[in-house]
């Protein structure tokens, strides 16, 4: 984060979210996610880590409401 400019961060969040010059707007969909890392408060990989952290809490969440009868 540190060796890139805003623009580049943001232009780096574009490229892999699929995002094109061709306006494709659906593919933003994910970019409010990854603001933190463009305006330069936290690291892809903390965004990452995050996420996952909440993807497994979900999960498990999920796995605790279910019948084991089956």
């Amino acid at each position: 984060m540190k060796n890139t400019t805003r623009e580049q961060r943001e232009q780096i969040v574009k490229d892999s979210l699929g995002y094109s010059e061709l306006g494709c707007d659906d593919a933003m969909d994910g970019y409010d996610m990854y603001l933190p890392y463009i305006e330069g408060i936290k690291e892809l990989r903390e965004i990452t880590m995050e996420y996952q952290a909440q993807y497994v809490r979900d999960m498990e969440r999920e796995e605790r409401g279910r019948c084991n009868l089956y």
